[in-house]
């Protein structure tokens, strides 16, 4: 795809698909780590995002990075970069 030095000061986020249904389309789970504010305990939040990916190239289980780009469609506001890691298939 393209290199993320290339777009400016875009969002990169790295995560999770868990859907990969759609056409041109993957929804990606990002993880993050926060700390609860009065009684300090690191919580998981989990946040899922449809991302446009191009040549339908990752597939559920694959850990990639995504980036921020224009609206594509009314959900898709992220693009696939590239695939960090596939999944492990048996």
């Amino acid at each position: 795809m393209e290199n993320t030095e290339t777009r400016g000061k875009r969002k990169v986020l790295a995560g999770v698909v868990v859907s990969d249904k759609g056409e041109k389309t993957c929804v990606v789970e990002v993880e993050r780590l926060v700390r609860h504010g009065l009684y300090s305990k690191t919580l998981r939040k989990t946040a899922r995002y449809h991302a446009h990916d191009e040549g339908n190239e990752a597939k559920t289980g694959d850990k990639v990075e995504i980036m921020s780009t224009r609206p594509i469609s009314k959900l898709k506001r992220w693009r696939v970069c590239r695939i960090i890691e596939k999944a492990v298939t048996e």
